[in-house]
């Protein structure tokens, strides 16, 4: 007999730096789900993966307190502020795209920096073709402000 759905949760974590502490603790600790379990369970998968790179993970949890996970790959604008080179700033030493996009740039990426990224988000975008992923990352990389050259 399959297990009864309780609900899903959507957070996003850093890769391989998931820990019992806000936000991640409070949000599983609520729904019934073991905090550690998870934390283990997630840092194991993302261990391969670029540690600090945000990943987005939905969690299905189940009546029984059980769960599953589901790790996304990072976002496109974090790919696209990597291959630019845009450096960290402000209070949460994150990098930033533009503040007026359109009509200033923070940075510039290739065509095959684009074509690189698109191929790496591949699986988790609504495009059934590599050229149709660029269309998405190239839109992204607009509303941030990133110049693409040829």
């Amino acid at each position: 007999m399959a297990k009864k759905v309780m609900g899903q949760l959507k957070l996003q974590v850093k890769a391989g730096e998931a820990n019992p502490s806000p936000p991640v603790g409070p949000a599983l600790g609520q729904r019934g789900i073991n905090i550690m379990e998870f934390c283990k369970a997630f840092n194991a998968k993302t261990a391969d993966m670029e540690k600090g790179s945000p990943c987005p993970t939905v969690i299905t949890y189940y009546q029984d307190k059980s769960f599953t996970m589901e790790i996304k790959s990072p976002p496109a604008s974090f790919f696209l502020k990597k291959a630019a080179g845009l450096k960290p700033v402000g209070k949460r030493n994150r990098a930033k795209g533009a503040t007026a996009p359109g009509k200033e740039t923070a940075g510039t990426v290739t065509l095959a920096q684009v074509r690189e990224i698109a191929e790496a988000k591949m699986k988790d975008l609504n495009a059934t073709s590599v050229e149709g992923a660029m269309q998405t990352v190239l839109g992204s990389a607009k509303s941030m402000g990133i110049e693409v050259k040829g």
